[in-house]
This record gives structure tokens, C-alpha cells and sequence, in this order.
């Protein structure tokens, strides 16, 4: 699942949390020829992670029957994502996005491909998972770049809920089909077709994506990714609002990977509704609540995320389990006005890495949430696993708040 900053001094101090009453529609969007291919190739690279990540993690539980392994094959990707958070992630904000962009899809492309080759050794695809994080880390920060520049301020928190929603759908249907396409296809020929989405994904960003090249930026490199990330951190307000779009969500996502273990027949009805939920809350909050709103529900919406699992410990009915994750996923939601404030305290010439720092941090907590999980499993059923995931989750969001409400007022 889930699933993503001061403006300079010389610039202008708008922001994308305004509450100017000025409200751009998703069609609208649509109509911006380069957003709607980058949504498009977003949209696609979700679906193709999704069937991968699924194909994956039932090959390995086929083969080992462990939930540790399964849970990390699950979400083994995101364990990288920080390495290109802490390395190269300042190529983000280089002079010509849409040729790293293209470049970094391509790496991503051949990553999932080889996943496809007919006995490779578990070694190798765990391997493969983490060329896939590192890059994929890149190529969201340097997206999250471009799309800041081809959508005006006042777009960013619908451009950013439509993103959500999309992967929140297409994650729905990608475990509902994921779940079709084992039943009659073998694990590595689901690799072929989530390999051939990614190639589709990639040749609409090179149709729709222009070049960017007179932008004003650093030189790309370890020097100036860490120069940028030692600013970033340096503020207790950034680092409380990276703590809480991190942390609980990642212990959340810790929970959806128990979801095989706790029951394969189940796992692809509970993973549909917990991307359902997420759809639903992100298209709630993202469409319909201003941006003052927004900020006041952020912290209902954590607690929302993690309360609901604590009904695991006594192995729930299917249709209470199913409600349960569903109701619970409506809170990654939250994650959009973190994003907002984030942002607004960014300035422009790192707004990409900082929103991939984020992005990658984000998802390099979900693989630590799955690898604790999957871990604690070992010892633990997976029910009881997920409700003390869950509780450890929403004692970090309730012990943090006044942080995050003082590193809000302060951005």
C-alpha cells in the first residue's frame, strides 16, 4: 500500500495548502497533456508493482512457507528506497528530468522482466527487489519534480489525491486480477504481463513528457543529495512530520503483509479492501475537504488507520475482517495533508528530492514494517501479530501529535 518543504526566500510564499477558493477538477487535469502522462505512466507502474508483488509473494510462500520471506518478498523493494534517498536522489532535480526519468523506467523495466527468467534462485529475485526499490526511488522524486512544474500550486493537493486514488484502484484490481491470473497462469507469466504494463508506462512518458532542460538546478550527486537531506532534517518540525507520514503507516502496511499468512484464501479479499478503503479516504479528502479541513482531520484520520486492527487478536469473521480493513485503510488519507505542509516549507530547487525523500522513506518503512511483522509472525499467530503491530502504531501517532501539530505550525 502505500501506495509520496519552505519555498525559497526569494520566491513567492504560495503554497499548495492555500485556501484560496480556487478549485481545480481531476477532468481538468486530465486536459494537461503532461500530467495525464505522467498519471498514466504512474497508474501503470502501480498495477504492474502490484501483480509482481503478488505473483511474488506467492511463489515464495509456495516454496518456503514462511511468513517472514513472505512478507519481505511482498514488500522487500521498499528496503532500498532509502539507499537512493541517501545517495542519488538529488538526480530528482536535475537539468533534464525526462531523460532521467525515462532512463530510471527503463533500469525498472528489465528489473521486473528478469523476474520472468524460469528458475531463478530466490537469492536473485530478492536481489532484483532491491535494484527495483533503489530506482524506483528516483524515479519518484524526480516525477513528484515534474509534476510540481507542469500543474500550478493550486492543483497539487487534487493532482496528488487523483495519484492516490489511482493507486488505491488500481492496486484493488490489480490483487483481484493478480488473484484471476494465478489461478490459470503460472507465477512467472504474471511477471511477463507486469513487465509488459511497465513497457507501456514508460512509452507514454516519452510520447507526452517534454524536456525540461533551461531548468535552474545543483549538480546531481552524493554531495549535494546529503547537503540537501542534513537541511531537511535539521528543522524538528520536518522531522515530526516525516515521523508521522513514516512510521504508523509502515506498521499498517506491516499488517497487509501478514494478510497470506493469516489466511491465503482470504489475503487477495482483504488486500482489495484495504486499496478500497485508501481509495475511498483519499477521494473523501483529497476532492472534497478544504485544505484547512484537511489539516484538521489529519490526526482522526492516523488514529483511524491503526484502531480498527486491534480486532485481529480474536481472528475475526471473514466479513467483520474484511469491513475492518477496509473502514482502517480510509486513514492513509493522512498522508495528504502531511505531504501538503511538507511541501510548503520546501524550497523550489530541492522540491523533488525532498518529496522523494519522503516517498522513499515512506516506502522503506513499509518493508521495515513487513520484515518486523513477518519477524514477530515467526513467534506469534499472524492475528495477534497484526493487532500489536497496530497498537505500537497508534501509540506513536498518539505520543507524537503535539510534535506534529507544532512542526505544522511552524512550516
Amino acid at each position: 500500500m502505500p501506495t509520496d518543504t519552505c519555498r525559497s526566500t526569494s520566491t513567492s510564499t504560495s503554497t499548495p495548502t492555500s485556501t484560496a477558493p480556487t478549485v481545480v477538477g481531476y477532468r481538468a487535469l486530465l486536459r494537461n497533456r503532461e500530467f495525464a502522462g505522467l498519471y498514466a505512466g504512474f497508474t501503470l507502474t502501480v498495477a504492474a508493482g502490484t501483480l509482481s508483488g503478488f505473483a511474488l509473494g506467492t511463489l515464495v510462500d509456495r516454496q518456503t512457507q514462511s511468513p517472514f520471506l513472505t512478507a519481505v518478498s511482498m514488500y522487500g523493494a521498499t528496503f532500498a528506497t532509502v539507499l537512493g534517498a541517501l545517495t542519488l536522489m538529488s538526480v530528482a532535480d536535475g537539468s533534464r528530468p525526462r531523460r532521467t526519468l525515462l532512463a530510471l523506467q527503463c533500469v525498472s523495466f528489465a528489473a521486473v522482466a528478469a523476474q520472468a527468467v524460469p528458475g531463478l534462485p530466490l537469492a536473485a529475485r530478492f536481489g532484483l527487489l532491491l535494484v527495483v526499490g533503489f530506482f524506483q526511488s528516483l524515479a519518484t522524486g524526480t516525477r513528484m519534480g515534474l509534476l510540481v512544474e507542469v500543474i500550478p500550486d493550486s492543483a497539487y493537493a487534487p493532482a496528488r489525491s487523483l495519484m492516490n486514488i489511482t493507486s488505491g484502484g488500481m492496486a484493488v484490481l490489480g490483487y483481484a486480477v493478480g488473484a484471476v491470473l494465478l489461478r490459470h497462469l503460472s507465477p512467472r507469466e504474471v511477471f511477463i504481463v507486469a513487465a509488459a504494463l511497465t513497457g507501456i508506462g514508460l512509452v507514454l512518458v516519452w510520447a507526452t513528457i517534454r524536456e525540461r532542460s533551461i531548468r535552474l538546478t545543483r549538480r546531481s550527486g552524493l554531495r549535494e543529495t546529503w547537503t540537501a537531506n542534513i537541511a531537511l532534517f535539521s528543522r524538528p518540525g520536518r522531522r515530526a512530520l516525516l515521523l508521522n507520514l513514516w512510521v504508523p503507516n509502515g506498521l499498517i502496511v506491516g499488517c497487509e503483509a501478514l494478510f497470506i499468512s493469516y489466511d491465503p484464501e482470504l489475503a487477495s479479499v482483504l488486500l482489495g479492501a484495504g486499496s478500497a478503503g485508501m481509495l475511498l479516504g483519499d477521494l473523501t479528502v483529497g476532492r472534497l475537504l478544504t485544505a484547512d479541513q484537511r489539516r484538521r482531520w489529519a490526526f482522526a484520520l492516523r488514529l483511524l488507520l491503526a484502531a480498527p486492527y486491534l480486532v485481529f487478536a480474536v481472528h475475526p469473521p471473514v466479513l467483520v475482517a474484511t469491513a475492518t480493513v477496509f473502514v482502517a485503510s480510509a486513514g492513509f488519507a493522512a498522508t495528504l495533508p502531511l505531504q501538503e505542509q511538507l511541501l510548503a516549507s520546501t524550497a523550489d530547487p530541492v522540491r523533488g528530492q525532498v518529496q522523494g525523500v519522503e516517498s522513499a522513506g515512506r516506502m522503506t518503512w513499509q518493508g521495515i514494517g513487513a520484515a518486523i511483522a513477518g519477524g514477530v509472525a515467526q513467534y506469534l499467530t499472524p492475528g495477534t501479530t497484526i493487532s500489536v503491530l497496530a497498537a505500537v502504531s497508534l501509540t506513536i501517532t498518539v505520543f507524537t501529535r503535539r510534535a506534529c501539530h507544532l512542526g505544522s505550525a511552524h512550516t
